[in-house]
């Protein structure tokens, strides 16, 4: 079976027909239980919750309790690792035209394979038409829930769930899409519901909200005039003829009446006085484009100043619009967002979400899921499997248009954790992690894309070495590199598809990408040997620090640090000398650091700080594998527990790169704790602990951290935060302000991006800061 489309969103007819394998669209159907649909006037919504399983590294330590000394161990290996099998929850939502419910429901019907599942919850207004059809074809009660509830119910949970959900609509702006940062209490809020009239609701929490007022002049009206007035039936059609129009043909303006504006009110020349004004006195034939313009703009004006007096009233400035009328297309989001601004003096934005045509099918969902307690989780936009934002202008974006016909998807994984702020931002309201927006920097951002498709090649060839001995490991890497590949080029004809593009989530889509073909961690294998090789060397590099005066002894540290950080294979350009040049080690990467003055340098404003009085407890996030954390972290923290800080190594809970995770992390500190005196009884006295940060990225969202990590630095009394590396503190967080000190360390190992701050390759960022005293 195949499903072709002919619309993309409904709006624009396509340059061919376009057919995509079911099983792409309607994924892991076997596993499939709990159903919801929401049917509106054209388009159905569908949601299911499905396990999926996921190939997982895991590792675990080989016995030395026998084997003292390092001497006896060498040669064996630290810890195995084993892929193992591990079930995840999943939730999928599916959009397409009501043309294609019966052979959507005839495909699900076929590949149902759990019994178990009952009831489908429905809701939207198409719910009671097609009740019959899908009790039928799905041998399922249809359960109808209240449309509103199931509205905001979806509305509360993308705006917690999905980092840039909203955003700010710029037709004329260099970034059409601005995305806004998730305030870490979402209410409350004002939902616009433009459907075929207008409900204005007032939401206060997760289960209160009222409707708080209304319009009976709304989509309905646009499209019911619109029909009257240029013959055209379709919604759709009726925008595209507004999106060509000139209103003011048809219009009158302030300027039509006096000449110019009107000064002492405040009036523009341009501003509409009238709509439709010109009709009554003018004897000629209008267009069907303008009039249709003329409508568009009268209709979104009266919504627009509707929304801003009730948002007044009620003392609220995140006003979000939703609905039929909205769905996406730009001519109305611009007449929206014109409309609202003009009325509050741009006080107030008119805010508009990616997901915004699921809210419905999502809230139904969650409505028949409430005894699993979805909210209690946190969930993450799985990129691999969503097709992202799309633009529906015809001139814009023709690859994603081409794409998948009338599909569209939106998976969210559940996290196994709490995500939540770390409690030391010095404003959360206002954080940003990512330090530069691609979709705004052009230049950035072409650069960027090429280099993650340069770096392609190299990435397959370490998925397959690291499963060499399984079964279809180059099919599933050529899969994998189809897949990311499709990734880029959408994201370079449209940026905005996932929310704001940076090279954050670029390299996430990567994981994500690599995860979706059961390559959990390619760099396994590479993280035990340097491992294993740097540990040899430990006790070595603290000898050798400990015989140091006190300001040489600080030196050394940080620039062993510095040397550490070095060692990623996230690096094109050191992973090239990595593989080309396998006795580069320490000493090494030493000699490649830049000399001070370094390219940032609070070096000596550091050490000040370092001559007084010990921190209470310092939180380390930490980097790469292998020499980095063993050679570099560790004997930096022990100089701070030998001072009397107690300190928290926060590394990640999944794989990424070559990112030392939490478990790798765990045998690594036990086998240094042998060794040495003070890490072992830093440990025995809980004055060093090791917690998982909740991220599986080479970058860093403050804003997403294990609930049991804000939890210990609140307790502890946190008040030191360490970043190290280009992921961390360069591409997210250099701009991050925090309530207590902070140092962002990093050696820039991009010719490119080196260039752009001002210095070279290997130059190196150290930067201290302390907030300000209130």
């Amino acid at each position: 079976m195949a499903l072709s489309g002919g619309a993309d969103r409904g709006s624009h007819s396509m340059d061919k027909s376009i057919t995509l394998p079911p099983d792409e669209i309607f994924r892991n159907l076997e596993n499939a239980k709990r159903f919801a649909i929401d049917i509106g006037g054209s388009l159905t919504k569908l949601a299911y919750y499905s396990t999926v399983q996921h190939k997982v590294a895991k590792v675990r330590s080989f016995d030395h309790s026998a084997k003292v000394s390092l001497q006896e161990t060498d040669g064996d290996p630290l810890y195995e690792i084993s892929v193992q099998e591990e079930i995840t929850a999943r939730l999928h939502f599916i959009k397409f035209e009501n043309a294609y419910i019966e052979t959507c429901l005839d495909f699900i019907k076929d590949h149902l394979v759990n019994t178990e599942t009952k009831v489908i919850k429905a809701t939207g207004g198409g719910a009671h038409k097609f009740k019959d059809l899908i009790e039928k074809k799905l041998k399922l009660k249809v359960d109808k829930e209240d449309e509103m509830t199931c509205l905001i119910k979806g509305c509360n949970f993308v705006l917690k769930n999905i980092p840039h959900e909203a955003f700010v609509y710029a037709k004329h702006a260099d970034s059409e899409f601005r995305f806004q940062n998730t305030h870490p209490d979402i209410f409350p809020y004002l939902l616009i519901n433009i459907g075929s009239g207008v409900s204005i609701v007032k939401v206060e929490s997760e289960d209160k909200f009222e409707r708080i007022g209304g319009s009976s002049i709304g989509g309905g009206t646009f499209w019911g005039l619109g029909a009257l007035l240029t013959k055209t039936k379709r919604f759709d059609e009726l925008l595209q003829l507004a999106s060509k129009g000139q209103h003011t043909n048809v219009d009158m303006l302030v300027k039509d009446i006096y000449g110019g504006a009107y000064g002492s009110l405040g009036l523009t020349g341009d501003l509409i006085a009238s709509s439709f004004g010109k009709s009554a006195t003018t004897d000629k034939e209008f267009s069907k484009e303008d009039m249709a313009k003329s409508l568009l703009h009268m209709i979104s004006n009266d919504i627009g100043q509707l929304a801003c007096l009730y948002a007044k009233l009620h003392n609220l400035t995140r006003v979000y619009f939703g609905g039929f009328f909205i769905r996406g297309h730009p001519v109305t989001m611009h007449t929206i967002t014109y409309s609202i601004n003009f009325f509050t003096k741009g006080e107030v934005q008119a805010l508009f979400l990616r997901h915004e045509g699921y809210l419905g099918a999502i809230g139904a969902f969650l409505k028949g899921a409430e005894e699993d307690n979805p909210n209690q989780y946190s969930w993450g936009e799985n990129y691999a499997g969503s097709s992202g934002l799309m633009s529906v202008s015809p001139e814009l974006n023709p690859v994603q248009r081409a794409r998948s016909g009338t599909f569209d998807m939106l998976e969210m994984d559940r996290l196994e954790r709490q995500l939540v702020n770390l409690p030391l931002l010095q404003d959360p309201t206002s954080y940003i992690p990512d330090t530069v927006d691609l979709t705004e920097d052009a230049l950035s951002r072409d650069y960027w894309l090429f280099c993650f498709e340069d770096a392609l090649d190299g990435v397959v060839k370490r998925a397959v070495a690291s499963q060499k001995d399984q079964p279809k490991a180059v099919e599933r890497a050529e899969k994998f590199r189809q897949k990311y590949c499709h990734k880029l080029q959408t994201l370079r004809h449209q940026p905005f598809a996932y929310g704001s593009l940076t090279v954050r989530s670029l390299l996430d889509t990567r994981e994500h990408c690599l995860n979706e073909f059961n390559f959990p961690d390619p760099y396994s294998k590479i993280k035990q040997k340097e491992n294993d090789m740097a540990l040899k060397y430990y006790l070595k590099v603290v000898k050798s620090v400990e015989e140091l005066s006190w300001e040489q002894r600080q030196f050394t540290l940080v620039k062993g640090l510095l040397a550490g950080n070095v060692f990623d294979w996230g690096a094109k350009a050191v992973s090239d000398v990595l593989e080309s040049d396998p006795d580069f080690g320490f000493e090494q990467a030493k000699q490649q650091l830049q000399e001070r003055p370094w390219l940032v340098d609070a070096y000596n404003q550091w050490i000040e700080r370092m001559k007084g009085p010990p921190h209470k407890c310092a939180l380390f996030f930490v980097d790469n594998s292998g020499i980095d954390i063993i050679l570099g972290v560790f004997p930096f923290i022990r100089e701070l527990l030998i001072r009397g800080t107690e300190v928290v190594l926060a590394s990640n809970s999944s794989p990424a790169l070559n990112d030392v995770t939490n478990s790798e992390l765990q045998i690594l500190t036990e086998r240094i704790a042998a060794m040495d005196p003070v890490i072992q009884a830093a440990l025995k006295e809980d004055r060093l602990a090791l917690v998982q940060n909740g991220s599986s990225s080479p970058c860093l969202d403050l804003s997403r951290l294990d609930k049991v990590l804000a939890t210990v630095v609140r307790e502890r009394g946190t008040d030191l935060v360490i970043i190290e590396g280009m992921g961390r503190a360069i591409h997210t967080n250099y701009y991050a302000m925090f309530s207590c000190e902070s140092l962002k360390l990093a050696v820039i190992k991009n010719s490119w991006l080196a260039e752009r701050l001002g210095g070279k390759i290997f130059s190196v960022v150290f930067k201290y800061e302390v907030p300000p005293k209130s």
